[in-house]
């Protein structure tokens, strides 16, 4: 049960990098200062106060930038291997108390899967938002993701079954957006006459 617990928190927190790449660290890093977070031996210098004001001054200026129109589809795409990084070490910093090849077998897949699924879901989103509004709209959706992220990484410590609720809502919003570019890229490209 402890496993299933750990392992529910390194899902949550991964999917948030997804969004936001350390916003994430940030809140482990909290939540292990103030002993609600458990961290594995390797990881617990991620509960020190000189990461935890790192991750805060980094997690300002990336939720800054992401509030400007084109810089925040660059982060997006540009974040998309760093995310799958991140959520393979947020996942196996949770795991405490497995062997090696367990940790990181499951922090790869879990983890960096739950971050690379939502960092596509933003990357479609931030493209597909800039492409309609001509980037006027990315703010709303930054704050939006911004917002979501806070609150899916405080719910991942403090109930961590309500993840799966979390990443479906996730995983549902992506896979429209998919079906809506797959309809759109079937369209002629004019309406005959």
């Amino acid at each position: 049960m402890e496993l299933a617990i750990s392992l529910l928190i390194g899902i949550g927190l991964s999917a948030t990098s997804g969004f936001r790449l350390f916003l994430p660290f940030l809140v482990i890093s909290v939540a292990a200062l103030t002993g609600h977070l458990e961290l594995s031996p390797t990881f617990a210098w991620l509960g020190s106060y000189p990461a935890l004001t790192v991750f805060a001054v980094a997690t300002v200026l990336e939720l800054l930038s992401y509030l400007f129109p084109f810089v925040d589809n660059l982060l997006s795409t540009i974040s998309i291997p760093f995310a799958l990084v991140a959520g393979t070490i947020i996942t196996a910093s949770v795991l405490v108390e497995l062997g090696p090849l367990l940790t990181w077998s499951l922090a790869i897949i879990a983890g960096g899967g739950a971050s690379l699924t939502t960092k596509t879901t933003s990357t479609l989103l931030h493209t597909g938002t800039t492409a309609v509004s001509g980037g006027t709209a990315n703010p709303a959706v930054s704050l939006a993701e911004t917002v979501y992220s806070i609150i899916m990484a405080v719910v991942s410590i403090m109930a961590p079954v309500l993840i799966i609720l979390f990443f479906g809502v996730i995983l549902w919003v992506g896979f429209r957006i998919l079906r809506r570019r797959k309809r759109q890229s079937g369209l002629p490209a004019h309406k005959p006459r």
